[in-house]
């Protein structure tokens, strides 16, 4: 929140000029920049007219917190209103959306989305937009979680007239939602006296409302429990089950004796970490303990999303980002469950951080401190980021320095790669990885493994198990340049070039271009077979057949492997990441790819003598499997 005060202040202050400097200077101090043109013409141009109305319908006791920062989010609320109910004399807060748009059409297929003049593409319709603002508050500040009805939420387009946004109006169906525009204005007014009080003041209401504990509320948890429970069909096997017990038990043990506990779960891929994470997140729900999933991953962050949130949205916004929990009151959550947690920073921060969330703390001491337990799901050797801080002995360090118990708990079963335990053990001795050196596959019966002698060997024979109804994906280690997303309609840059074959990476961006989906989709997308993926769009994900292409970047010469740093087109490596850091990076990341496979793996290597010791330690070559 930038700024609070009653409207009869924010009115003077807004006449003599001193609200836009006081805005301006607060916004600086927490963001650390200037704030954008959008948003000074508002602070200019929308705030005055909303508090005029304020104190046209008699509401100058009214108190208003101007951008408000949403829990556990960095969206904000223009201003939240917060008063007295004039009938029960409860607690009332009105959520307002301000916009200076003069003209808006619904959008033709979708009327949560509108067409404005000012914008190339379409927008969030206003009322949809503070419908979702109001019901997400309620989901997260204690203050409302329970009481529901004392939140309201309107848009007000003061610049439009009624026939410039009149089809906006199709999604209005209750008071999180409501719309008013310069010829409504009496209509809000009349509105805001059937919710603020004319005879109290707000600023206690207020102050309730910024101290509400940031926690799910209950009515969201149960509607979770019963959405993850209905799409997470599992049976947990043997330590997976030993897990979610120990796991269970740690949070009743904390419950009780008020002590904190942090507990580690270790294993490959496809050994369950997210099955077990998904069943105890429903679990927690079940029992009405408040708990968050988080990761530090776009991409698997977005597909959870999307799988235990397909029917109710709402569920979505149990799915965090490590660095979500910058400002987060401590213990405010009975457990925290951080899957793929290998991928913990140092700290949360990045440029976009506000200045003054830029403590330079760590970031497993902000996700040890926000809840009684928090879990940790991880696997050391997925480590493919300098900086990434994600190990069991950097999070025994911090819990030991706060004196919290810590288990580890290890996954050994897995379930990826057909279930074959010797396809990932030869994997990991394949990279040095694990002592003992590379050896030759042995087929299993579970899992099959073939070498390629050319990337267009290797998408026919991925698109004839296409054909067969199999899923594919093509990825590649990050050896060639990554070219700037096209325009809408444009073809992809075909950056990824072995000899005559060129196919593009996939899309870096949150939105479908030319028919390719977003990246964070790419690996469950069926269009996501036409282009390359890297490891950071694969990582926590799986397929039928993986088809992996090694670039110059990890070479076989003579007896051993040698990684080729100069041959990594990965900005993350920067001149300060030493070499031996880069060396086991670059093996992580082809482990990540050559184990996503579920029933096989197809590979090819851009180098002659690397194919060659391919081919002899795999034991397998396409037209074989083709012929047979």
């Amino acid at each position: 929140m930038l700024f609070r005060a009653s409207a009869k202040t924010v009115a003077v202050m807004a006449l003599d000029g001193s609200l836009f400097l006081r805005l301006t200077d607060q916004f600086v101090h927490l963001h650390g920049y200037q704030p954008g043109d959008s948003e000074a013409r508002s602070w200019e141009r929308s705030i005055p007219v909303l508090v005029a109305a304020l104190n046209d319908a008699g509401l100058g006791d009214v108190e208003l917190m101007l951008e408000y920062s949403l829990p556990l989010n960095s969206k904000r609320a223009d201003v939240v209103l917060a008063g007295v109910h004039p009938v029960t004399g409860e607690p009332s807060y009105v959520v307002v959306e301000l916009k200076q748009w003069s003209q808006a059409t619904p959008h033709e297929d979708d009327p949560t989305l509108c067409h404005v003049p000012a914008y190339a593409h379409p927008v969030l319709n206003p009322i949809e937009q503070v419908h979702r603002y109001s019901e997400y508050l309620v989901n997260f500040n204690g203050a409302v979680a329970e009481h529901a009805h004392r939140v309201a939420g309107l848009a007000y387009l003061h610049n439009a007239n009624e026939s410039g946004v009149a089809g906006l109006r199709e999604i209005e169906r209750d008071g999180y939602g409501l719309l008013f525009t310069a010829d409504s204005r009496g209509a809000l007014l009349d509105h805001l006296r059937t919710r603020l009080s004319d005879k109290r003041p707000g600023a206690r209401a207020a102050d309730e409302l910024l101290s509400g504990a940031t926690v799910p509320s209950k009515q969201l948890m149960s509607v979770a429990a019963e959405e993850v429970r209905e799409r997470t069909h599992f049976v947990l096997l043997d330590e997976q089950q030993v897990a979610y017990r120990m796991v269970l038990n740690a949070v009743e043990k904390a419950r009780h004796a008020d002590r904190k506990e942090v507990v580690i779960v270790t294993g490959g891929p496809g050994t369950g970490k997210s099955v077990i994470a998904l069943q105890l997140l429903g679990e927690f729900y079940r029992r009405g303990v408040p708990a968050l999933h988080a990761t530090g991953s776009q991409s698997f962050t977005t597909t959870m999303r999307k799988v235990a949130g397909a029917r109710k949205r709402e569920v979505q916004d149990l799915f965090k980002y490590f660095n979500s929990f910058m400002s987060a009151e401590k213990n405010s959550l009975g457990a925290l469950i951080c899957d793929e947690a290998h991928r913990i920073r140092e700290t949360s921060a990045n440029r976009f951080t506000r200045a003054a969330n830029r403590t330079g703390r760590a970031q497993i001491d902000e996700l040890i401190d926000v809840a009684y337990v928090p879990v940790f799901f991880l696997d050391e050797h997925q480590v493919v980021r300098p900086g990434e801080m994600g190990t069991v002995a950097e999070i025994e360090a911090a819990a030991a320095k706060r004196d919290i118990p810590c288990q580890v708990v290890a996954l050994d079963s897995q379930f990826r790669c057909g279930g074959s335990d010797a396809y990932l053990r030869w994997v990991v001795r394949l990279l040095g990885l694990e002592a003992g050196g590379p050896v030759t596959w042995e087929p299993d019966g579970r899992m099959q493994l073939l070498v390629a002698d050319s990337p267009q060997e290797m998408e026919a024979f991925l698109e004839a198990r296409r054909t067969q109804g199999y899923g594919a994906r093509m990825s590649a280690g990050y050896c060639w340049r990554w070219s700037p997303e096209p325009k809408p309609g444009a073809p992809l840059p075909p950056d990824v070039t072995v000899g005559d074959w060129a196919r593009p990476w996939n899309l870096r961006g949150d939105r479908s271009v030319s028919g390719a989906p977003p990246a964070a989709l790419w690996a469950t997308d069926p269009t996501g077979f036409g282009q390359v993926g890297c490891v950071y769009t694969a990582q926590g994900f799986e397929y039928d057949w993986s088809g992996v292409i090694v670039g110059p970047d990890l070479l076989w010469r003579g007896d051993r492997w040698i990684t080729n740093r100069t041959a990594s087109k990965d900005p993350v490596f920067k001149r300060s990441t030493s070499d031996t850091d880069v060396d086991r990076l670059i093996r992580n990341t082809y482990k990540v790819l050559l184990t996503r496979g579920m029933v096989g793996t197809i590979v090819y290597s851009t180098d002659a003598e690397t194919r060659e010791k391919l081919r002899e330690l795999a034991g397998g070559v396409v037209r074989e499997t083709v012929s047979a």
